[in-house]
């Protein structure tokens, strides 16, 4: 087992990246399964509103409760020793600046984590910005965002169209300014994904977003192979190969560490 000898916070993130060194990224929403990735060096978990899909078995993220996900982050916060802990804010949690710190705050006072994680663009600066006046580590999602899954009409790759790839390197660029500490990239395009890396300095996880970014998260679900759902392209299941959930769970850690995963096959162009 590759057990962490310090627990990690966002300036040990900040160095890995500013050292080359790839972040391993998974979600998490049980005191058990956190173990087992804690114990296997997970660097970052993300108590992802996914849960609503995975756990809960619904059509999408959107019936997820704040009050759930701080169970869930709290469930998660109890078997993690070494991560930094992420939790999604779910749907219309911070359609206002004020709902925001209020209820990032009931995550962080009550679930245990150390960061919130939240979607959108140019839209949510004001939201960021009083997030990270309270002192709120704050990760922005940009790409695709499944809370605007009914906006986009399913579940598609976001960013081929020049405009609008330029507008998601100015989201990214504002999010940054506003006081966001990290950033996730989903389902885009490779090239604009080196484009937003060289637009910003913060690190940044990529999900669909090819290999040149900072670091990697999937769904602990899909890569292990028990989602029912048809997976993504970007998706790879460890557990084909491995003998447990643990070493299925290191597999990917070292894969991403490496470099070996995401392949050319799990991205977009």
């Amino acid at each position: 087992m590759a057990v962490m000898d310090k627990k990690h916070t966002l300036s040990s993130i900040r160095d890995m990246k500013a050292n080359g060194e790839r972040i391993a990224c998974l979600t998490a929403y049980d005191a058990g399964f956190a173990q087992i990735l804690d114990e296997a060096g997970v660097d970052i978990m993300l108590v992802g509103d996914s849960l609503g899909m995975v756990v809960q078995g619904k059509e999408s993220t959107l019936p997820v409760t704040v009050d759930e996900m701080v169970y869930h982050t709290r469930c998660v916060s109890q078997g993690n020793s070494h991560s930094f802990l992420l939790a999604d804010m779910p749907f219309m949690s911070y359609p206002t600046p004020e709902q925001a710190v209020s209820n990032a705050g009931r995550l962080m006072k009550e679930g245990g984590a150390h960061g919130v994680k939240l979607e959108g663009g140019r839209e949510i600066v004001a939201v960021v910005t009083r997030l990270a006046h309270a002192g709120i580590p704050v990760c922005a999602h940009l790409g695709l965002l499944p809370q605007s899954v009914n906006k986009y009409g399913g579940y598609r790759v976001q960013g081929r169209d020049p405009e609008q790839a330029q507008s998601i390197i100015e989201d990214a660029k504002a999010l940054e300014k506003a006081g966001a500490d990290m950033l996730v990239l989903e389902c885009i395009p490779r090239s604009l994904t080196e484009q937003i890396m060289a637009a910003v300095t913060i690190p940044v996880i990529g999900i669909g977003a090819g290999a040149s970014c900072d670091g990697q998260v999937l769904v602990l679900y899909d890569m292990l192979g028990v989602t029912k759902h048809k997976l993504p392209r970007f998706v790879k299941n460890f557990l084909a190969d491995a003998d447990s959930i643990s070493t299925a769970v290191e597999a990917y850690v070292q894969a991403v560490k490496t470099g070996d995963f995401p392949q050319q096959e799990h991205g977009y162009n």
